[in-house]
């Protein structure tokens, strides 16, 4: 795969900005260092790796809006949630 360089390589080209609370963040941070991640961008990454493998296909939420989504928990009506 070309990169923006015209090398061949690993191509990031798009950003993706999320705010979080204190404890998600915590919580990230928290993963990144138990698994010796490199970086907070690196440990997003390797989690929603995680997530999306667990589900095993994109769902299609209708009508449920980005503020309901959360690190830590599943937004209202949506799975069963963590450790349930």
């Amino acid at each position: 795969m070309k990169n923006g360089k015209g090398g061949t390589g690993l191509v990031r080209e798009q950003r993706l900005q999320i705010m979080l609370s204190p404890e998600e963040l915590k919580a990230v941070d928290n993963f990144r260092f138990m698994h010796r991640m490199p970086s907070r961008a690196a440990a997003v990454r390797e989690l929603l790796r995680y997530g999306l493998g667990a589900v095993g296909t994109i769902l299609e939420n209708v009508g449920v809006k980005s503020r309901d989504y959360g690190v830590l928990k599943a937004p209202k009506g949506v799975g069963t949630g963590r450790g349930s």
